[in-house]
């Protein structure tokens, strides 16, 4: 049967027009929604979304910070997507999306497509690099930029991708808490005070910067400014105007205080706790202690969901919340001595007298960073640690149960 040159012409700009659609059709619609009452909140394919997360990092017992998930053979996530979706979870933030882009995309697929799993995309921004980031010097601002910008243009069509998140604790590095940076300009300041606003000044611009490339190519997922605790937001809110929402994270205990309604004051964008939680180890009796990570992960979530205008409240300005974290992680408290990432350490490595459960323990040491997972490993199983969901992972389950039902 003899073709003709139209119809092959014809098949073949109906095939690339297909795989065109494709490509720019297969990416979730996400937006940011504001009430009457100058309130916000997620609509995912115009329909109204909370975000009921956990932090992902399933590292293994015996593994550590360069463990990669996404390219181990065995697929914890597919395990893991079953537990959470059975719990009620929604949605996953990763920390970094690593070097291989399509495992990255083959992981965000299954989530979606098996669990209903979202997934939040972060990205550290040079923070833990060696060396360490300057986000004062040209040439690194606009080498980070340009990788980011490569993650994003490559995995911004998934439909399992919810929002980006710029930076985590990065805020921390102008005083000097964490890395070291510094400029001839902010050398010549006298007064250390005007040497930490100048930080603050010069890192949420670059911030700003990079929203507004990300924006210039994917206009289907807002942006995120991630940041330690509150501080320096002010400053945040003067230089990067094109940021959507605010990604907090926030450790005060059982409750928030008025930390919305404060922020909300001199950053008036939507908040979501992008990490919270509490440890199941009581670093006073020396034992582990289930119920305290429960009753203080309960009264969080209630705490967060009052300020949701789900809730009722139309005025409310958080967005939803992500659980510190999933998993145990038993490479913590040593990070760079590997004997000891087969060993569940107890040790706490800070304090923090808001989980009043504990803080009797010597020197006041009470977060054991080692425990902060709601599920807990076991021995190996086919390749993966047995997963053992803790007294938290029911109490938030049967919680969200009765949030799905009100939404």
């Amino acid at each position: 049967m003899k073709t003709s040159k139209f119809v092959i012409i014809t098949s073949s700009l109906l095939i690339a027009g297909c795989l065109l659609f494709n490509c720019y059709a297969f990416s979730s619609s996400v937006e940011i929604k504001t009430t009457k009452d100058n309130g916000y909140y997620l609509e995912v394919d115009g329909k109204p979304f909370i975000m009921k997360g956990v932090i992902y990092n399933p590292v293994p017992i015996g593994k550590g910070y360069d463990y990669d998930f996404f390219t181990d053979k065995n697929k914890p996530w597919l395990v893991d997507g079953k537990l959470m979706k059975e719990m009620g979870i929604n949605c996953v933030r990763l920390y970094s999306a690593g070097k291989d882009l399509d495992a990255v995309k083959s992981f965000i697929s299954d989530m979606y497509e098996k669990f209903g799993i979202y997934t939040i995309m972060s990205d550290w921004l040079g923070l833990w690099s060696y060396p360490s980031a300057n986000y004062a010097n040209k040439d690194a601002q606009e080498k980070t930029k340009k990788r980011v910008l490569g993650v994003v243009n490559a995995l911004k069509n998934e439909k399992g991708l919810l929002i980006w998140i710029l930076g985590n604790e990065n805020n921390y590095t102008f005083s000097g808490k964490i890395g070291f940076w510094t400029s001839p300009e902010i050398e010549e300041m006298s007064n250390p005070q005007e040497k930490t606003l100048k930080k603050a000044e010069i890192y949420y611009k670059f911030i700003n910067d990079i929203a507004k490339e990300i924006k210039k190519i994917d206009k289907s997922h807002p942006v995120a400014l991630g940041n330690g605790e509150a501080s320096f937001l002010n400053i945040a809110g003067k230089n990067a105007p094109d940021v959507d929402a605010l990604a907090i994270i926030l450790y005060r205990g059982k409750k928030f205080g008025n930390f919305f309604k404060h922020v909300q004051k001199f950053f008036d964008r939507p908040i979501f706790l992008s990490e919270f939680g509490c440890d199941s180890y009581n670093s006073y009796t020396k034992e582990e202690d289930q119920q305290s990570q429960s009753q203080f992960l309960l009264s969080q979530w209630e705490d967060l969901y009052k300020n949701t205008v789900f809730s009722g409240n139309q005025s409310g300005n958080c967005l939803g919340g992500i659980i510190f974290e999933w998993s145990d992680e038993w490479w913590k408290h040593n990070e760079g001595y590997t004997a000891d990432w087969s060993v569940h350490n107890s040790e706490a490595g800070w304090s923090d007298g808001s989980y009043y459960f504990d803080i009797k323990a010597e020197n006041g040491f009470n977060m054991s960073e080692e425990w902060f997972g709601i599920v807990a490993l076991g021995e190996t199983e086919d390749g993966i640690n047995k997963r053992i969901p803790k007294k938290a992972f029911y109490t938030i389950k049967e919680w969200l149960s009765q949030i799905n039902q009100s939404l």
